[in-house]
């Protein structure tokens, strides 16, 4: 007897726009104005490499993807103490805003209904003009 192989489920381009259909995107002048004002906090989950390369956001909380989930869900043993704040908004970035929309969705279905992401990522960042230390491009 043959198995008929499964229906493939969305590809790519399709799940990127399904999970930011929830995600309440936030601007680069917004991301730094909630962060100056401590009501977000930036998680950059770049690569060392993408870091080294193009710089980081000053004061942004670096926890690299593969981590993410562990380091920010509340119930969750590898946590940080940032984990443990109920009204966490946390803003993922990353180099150019497509990871870090599935990153924020995968916080928001562990229980992070606030978490979003940078539109545009690191790239917008500081096109926008925005500080960014230790850039070496």
């Amino acid at each position: 007897m043959t198995r008929r192989p499964e229906e493939p489920g969305p590809g790519i381009d399709q799940l990127l726009d399904q999970v930011r259909e929830r995600l309440d995107r936030v601007d680069p002048v917004t991301a730094h104005h909630a962060q100056l004002d401590g009501q977000a906090v930036l998680v950059d989950i770049r690569p060392i490499a993408q870091r080294a390369e193009f710089g980081e956001i000053p004061d942004a909380l670096v926890i690299e993807r593969n981590v993410l989930e562990w380091r920010l869900d509340p119930r969750s043993a590898a946590r940080i103490d940032i984990a443990d704040h109920p009204q966490l908004w946390p803003i993922i970035v990353c180099q150019e805003g497509y990871a870090s929309s599935l990153a924020a969705a995968s916080l928001q279905d562990i229980g992070l209904p606030r978490a979003t992401d940078l539109a545009g990522g690191f790239a917008a960042w500081r096109a926008a003009g925005l500080p960014v230390v230790n850039p070496h491009r």
